[in-house]
């Protein structure tokens, strides 16, 4: 007949055996040592120096004293001494030094492997709910990388499913950020949790932004709107061509060429400049020098470089050839019928009696509009 039990090893009693009473208690204190087992602490070598009755400890890997010998056992202390418990494969105990449970896997007590697969639901510090099934209550949350980057990842079944962040105050909805309906991605606020505006939302086949952050028309002033690239300008569109659509500007803000008939500006507002320097040949002397019968050129023509909408209101001044003298230089520019594209009758008229036949030339300018 075995003298103990396979498992705990509890002392069994022999027939006709003497002082049973001894076994049958020894039993009883090794079933007291090990069922609903806790520990005053574990990986401990050296005995305590004034342990309570009942206290247990699991013996550390290099014990002394009168633990010698029972590395890895559970330790009891009786009114008799020391017993100790060889642990089997599988055995659990909780330390009361950390509150934490721990596993005998047959060379040692190590903490139990943790598996966090598939739970139903998950609160930490919070209870969990059926829609809210991982609810964290603290003051932050942090997702750190293991060794290069972080993503964090909100998937959706279909496209006019949900996806996003929502912000909310006491509960109630302030801001959303995500895919929500739709692929495109949008950021909505909202001042009661009730009427929600969608204040940028960025197309997901173009990249494209709209949205009541954005500016709404090219004539649209709201403070506070960004500015659209093709409703504003910077850079792209300060210089090129101008154009327009029922009176509003739909191009660039300057317009700027030239031809052989001079240089013209057109702003982006219909405003438009048209310059040149012409030519009218000689002051012939064929009158008589006096205001009534003027010394002057022939009369020639100026084409605009850009057409105007209407006759453009035209100046011109005459120009002396270098050097002359007062008398031949002193003259007037004189223009004759104008219209949306040209000016007509550009001629010089010397103002003295100087009877050289000197060649000027007219500066012109023509300001008006091209819508």
């Amino acid at each position: 007949m075995a003298d103990q039990t396979p498992l705990l090893g509890l002392p069994l009693l022999q027939p006709s055996q003497a002082q049973k009473h001894v076994t049958h208690n020894e039993a009883l204190a090794l079933l007291d040592a090990v069922v609903q087992l806790a520990v005053l602490d574990r990986g401990v070598n050296t005995p305590p120096v004034t342990p309570a009755v009942g206290a247990r400890y699991i013996v550390g890997a290099a014990p002394t004293s009168a633990w010698a010998g029972h590395s890895a056992e559970v330790a009891l202390y009786t009114e008799n001494g020391w017993i100790f418990a060889l642990p089997q494969p599988g055995w659990s105990a909780r330390d009361l030094s950390d509150d934490r449970v721990v596993v005998y896997d047959g060379s040692g007590w190590v903490l139990p492997a943790q598996n966090y697969d598939n739970l139903a639901k998950l609160g930490i510090n919070a209870t969990a709910d059926t829609t809210n099934r991982l609810t964290v209550f603290a003051e932050a949350s942090l997702f750190s990388h293991d060794g290069t980057g972080h993503q964090v990842k909100v998937n959706k079944a279909l496209s006019s499913d949900t996806a996003s962040l929502l912000f909310q105050t006491s509960w109630s909805g302030r801001a959303e950020m995500g895919t929500t309906g739709s692929d495109d991605f949008a950021i909505k606020v909202s001042a009661d949790g009730s009427a929600w505006t969608t204040a940028l939302r960025f197309a997901a086949a173009t990249g494209l932004a709209t949205g009541a952050a954005v500016q709404q028309s090219p004539s649209d002033t709201t403070a506070g709107r960004l500015m659209r690239a093709d409703f504003g300008y910077g850079p792209g569109n300060l210089l090129g061509p101008v154009s327009e659509l029922a009176g509003e500007p739909t191009g660039a803000v300057l317009e700027q060429g030239s031809n052989t008939d001079g240089y013209y500006l057109r702003l982006a507002d219909g405003t438009q400049l048209c310059w040149h320097s012409l030519s009218v040949g000689s002051v012939i002397a064929g009158g008589s020098g006096t205001w009534a019968d003027p010394y002057s050129s022939a009369e020639t023509g100026w084409s605009f470089p850009a057409a105007f909408v209407a006759a453009p209101v035209v100046t011109a001044r005459a120009v002396a050839p270098t050097g002359l003298a007062p008398g031949r230089r002193r003259a007037i520019a004189g223009l004759g019928d104008i219209s949306a594209t040209a000016a007509a009758g550009v001629q010089v008229t010397r103002i003295s009696a100087a009877p050289e036949a000197d060649s000027f030339d007219v500066d012109l300018i023509a300001c008006g509009r091209w819508f």
